[in-house]
């Protein structure tokens, strides 16, 4: 590893203990990423990508030392409810749909069902065949 990257993971860990600490001094203290990358004074995308381990290791210790979910996963379980509410309701409504296929479907066959015999016959176009009434 060289000297620049030590100087890197030396750097983003005492910005975790500031911001753990809750004595940010480059960033506005909030226990992410972000302000992780800003307190330590490297690119988010070097902390991302280079020093991913350390990002992890921020994160667990977020979450042991403050008892803390970290940001970022609050986020992501606020929109999984929202998500699994949203496909309940979606359901819902694929059910009360159905119902009312089947509920129209039955309207339909006893409307066509009960066509009067003695009344005119409708007329159709040529390529249509109606049914006969039904003699019971």
């Amino acid at each position: 590893m060289s000297q620049l990257q030590q100087d890197e993971r030396t750097r983003i860990r005492e910005a975790m203990d500031r911001l753990l600490t809750g004595q940010p001094t480059a960033s506005n203290g909030s226990l992410t990423v972000v302000a992780l990358a800003a307190e330590a004074g490297v690119h988010r995308m070097a902390l991302q990508k280079r020093h991913a381990d350390l990002k992890i290791e921020f994160y667990e210790r977020v979450r042991k030392e403050t008892q803390q979910v970290p940001e970022a996963e609050e986020r992501l379980r606020a929109t999984v409810a929202k998500l699994r509410t949203t496909v309940a309701n979606q359901r819902a409504e694929i059910e009360d749909l159905r119902h009312l296929v089947t509920s129209l479907t039955l309207a339909s066959a006893v409307l066509t069902q009960g066509h009067d015999a003695s009344a005119e016959p409708v007329l159709a176009p040529e390529n249509v065949i109606p049914f006969p009434p039904l003699t019971s």
